[in-house]
């Protein structure tokens, strides 16, 4: 008796459509498990035959052979269970051949016969749709995952007994597995983040003064340009980059379905978070090693600059991170995705993420008041060659963060005579960015302006005779590389957008060198 199941593996950002194909002849009594198979899938073999004895069903003495195919690709995780389960059934006639035909399945199972969530449904499904697949059995804790794909029915069901009353020809078996059909509203609704918005929560009306930092922040919102905070402790830095994520455009469905496949991958997402419409927000501790940053492991999975994707990677204290995992950031920089390579096969995964970043100038933090910077010039060096010119080199706006005066808190002289000048909201500075980003949308490259190639970057950020002199001049003087070069014309572009000039003019060109100009106080000694 032979059957045959579909399933799918995960392989980096994609999946790969498995036949588990089941065997069952007459012989020496066993269980045989083949097709290069991680150490949790060699274990399913035990998991069903309980599972299956435990629901009322006894395997027969037979000998029992799993082959799952491709045999080529490694097969990890727990998702294997329930399709080796229906093959084992389908083989021995508990479920119709006609209605398992056609249908992805996947699930993990417990002893006792309930069906476990796993890792990777939303790609799965996705895969399946494009295999012509229009019928999927996943876990109810991932049902409204797969809801996202639109045109394939996702049944989620909670027991081994379902399955087989769904396969079997009954309605569900007692009735309580879940259908919806894949893409439709209410899925997107049951499964959409819940709960308050960062937006909601951090406003920069809580932040006194600092009006240059957050002209930083709102240029870097409106192109999505990666930005740098230097300043001493207290002044700021850290409120500021936790109020940004409020600033940014909302996530389209695209983008959402996106982050939304990465954040599956990793086993992140639940039955009540299943489509994550918010941009992310991760802000790693700086003993971070660089296989959690960039991803990886035996089995590699995404890491944090892809858990990132779409959204702000905040790398607090920017100094203290090593100088080898600063240094990771290199490639996703200026690539937007990241390569793990490991004898299994080559893993890309998506790390378009702006970069964040918060730092003291010297150990003590203080630098360059002299009257309380206690650190040697050599521990200042030291401290600041932590950030590799490289990196250093792919940061298109850098910010001075100064320390506040009494002033700038109270908004009196002290003696509370006058009143605190009210803080604009990131609800005012949200709307400006929103209008830049409708001028960057009408131009049809689909992407922000960082994000412009060096020939869209011709065509849309051209200077005129007095810009091309200006930055002729700062080119010369401040010895910029190439890549400096384009990054200050997308900055000057996302300026000119904020501003609605159709063309970038000497003064936005001036403030895009600016912006770059600010870290040379720190670092051209």
């Amino acid at each position: 008796m032979f059957s045959v199941v579909s399933t799918a593996a995960i392989c980096g950002m994609r999946a790969v459509m498995v036949r588990v194909e089941v065997d069952v002849s007459q012989g020496l009594p066993g269980f045989l498990m083949v097709g290069y198979l991680g150490s949790e899938v060699k274990e399913a073999g035990e998991r069903v035959r309980v599972a299956l004895k435990n629901v009322g069903i006894s395997l027969p003495p037979m000998r029992i052979t799993v082959n799952l195919s491709p045999a080529d690709i490694r097969k990890s995780g727990t998702g294997y269970d329930l399709p080796v389960a229906v093959g084992i059934l389908q083989a021995l006639g508990h479920v119709e051949e006609s209605l398992a035909a056609d249908v992805m399945v996947a699930g993990e199972l417990s002893l006792d016969g309930k069906v476990k969530e796993v890792k990777g449904v939303l790609p799965m499904v996705k895969t399946a749709r494009e295999q012509g697949i229009r019928r999927c059995i996943v876990p109810w804790e991932n049902e409204n995952e797969g809801a996202l794909i639109p045109d394939v029915e996702v049944i989620g069901v909670s027991s081994l007994e379902e399955v087989i009353g769904l396969l079997g020809g009954k309605e569900c078996g007692e009735g309580k597995c879940a259908k919806t059909d894949g893409g439709k509203e209410n899925g997107k609704e049951n499964g959409k983040t819940d709960g308050k918005s960062r937006e909601n929560v951090l406003d920069f009306s809580e932040v006194n003064g600092q009006q240059t930092a957050k002209r930083a922040a709102e240029i870097a919102a409106a192109g999505f340009h990666n930005l740098l905070l230097i300043g001493p402790p207290g002044a700021g830095k850290t409120m500021i980059a936790k109020r940004m994520i409020g600033i940014l455009p909302k996530l389209t469905e695209e983008e959402c379905l996106e982050v939304s496949s990465v954040y599956s991958i990793s086993g992140l997402l639940n039955r009540g978070n299943a489509f994550l419409t918010e941009r992310p927000f991760l802000s790693p501790h700086h003993a971070i090693t660089v296989q959690a940053l960039a991803g990886g492991g035996a089995y590699p999975k995404p890491g944090i600059v892809s858990l990132a994707h779409k959204g702000i990677l905040f790398m607090d204290e920017m100094p203290e991170f090593g100088a080898h995992v600063l240094d990771v950031l290199r490639q996703p920089l200026e690539e937007k995705k990241i390569q793990i390579a490991r004898t299994g096969g080559n893993y890309e995964y998506p790390a378009e993420f702006m970069l964040v970043g918060a730092m003291n100038p010297c150990p003590c933090g203080y630098y360059p008041d002299l009257a309380r910077c206690r650190c040697t010039q050599p521990a200042i060096r030291r401290y600041q060659s932590r950030l590799s010119g490289p990196v250093l080199d792919r940061i298109d706006i850098c910010a001075e963060v100064p320390a506040l005066a009494m002033e700038d808190l109270t908004g009196g002289n002290g003696k509370g005579r006058k009143r605190r000048k009210k803080e604009e909201t990131s609800a005012a500075i949200r709307e400006r960015v929103l209008r830049a980003r409708e001028i960057q949308e009408k131009r049809g490259t689909g992407r922000f302006n960082a994000a412009l190639t060096p020939e869209e970057t011709g065509q849309f950020c051209r200077l005129d005779a007095e810009g091309k002199r200006l930055m002729e001049k700062a080119f010369r003087k401040m010895k910029f590389s190439a890549r400096t070069y384009y990054r200050i014309l997308r900055v000057a572009r996302t300026v000119a957008d904020l501003e609605g000039a159709p063309e970038i003019g000497k003064v936005h060109l001036a403030e895009a060198i600016s912006c770059r100009m600010a870290g040379n106080v720190y670092w051209d000694r």
